[in-house]
């Protein structure tokens, strides 16, 4: 059995995110919840709060001899506005930020590269904002929010 990795996303509402790294060849699981704050076990409601520091992520459990971490941030930046602080379309507050929470040395020195790249293309006009930090503990948000684009017969849920 191959050796997977984890890789952990937060590019607005999670839904969306997990759809896309879901639909990826060479990902195993994916898993929506709450990390990069300071409430332990903390709800939806506490996590839209603003008041827990948490971003809705996705944690992608992925095979490395099938897809690359590098194709992963490909992916993530292309799915969302990184120029947008605290906000993915109509979806508010410091839970929607976009962020790559790295599990190794190897990830946050690609996730660096990458956003290199990324500001440097000219594509954007606006800085990066995205957060670049080391994984920390992931809550497993509530049932109801797993897959939850896929329960319902959708690919996407942009405006």
């Amino acid at each position: 059995m191959a050796k997977l990795e984890k890789a952990t996303f937060a590019a607005g509402c999670f839904w969306g995110v997990e759809e896309i790294f879901a639909s990826t060849k060479g990902v195993k699981a994916t898993m929506v919840g709450y990390t990069g704050g300071n409430m332990v076990n903390p709800t939806y409601k506490d996590v839209c709060s603003s008041m827990t520091g948490h971003a809705e992520a996705v944690e992608v459990e992925f095979d490395p001899k099938e897809v690359s971490y590098e194709a992963l941030l490909d992916i993530f930046w292309a799915n969302h506005n990184p120029t947008m602080m605290n906000r993915q379309g109509p979806d508010v507050g410091d839970q929607y930020r976009s962020a790559i929470f790295y599990h190794s040395d190897k990830q946050k020195k690609a996730a660096e590269k990458s956003k290199d790249k990324i500001e440097s293309s000219g594509k954007w006009k606006k800085p990066i904002v995205t957060q670049i930090a080391a994984a920390v503990k992931f809550y497993k948000a509530e049932d109801y929010h797993q897959r939850y684009l896929q329960k319902r017969g959708l690919s996407n849920c942009h405006v």
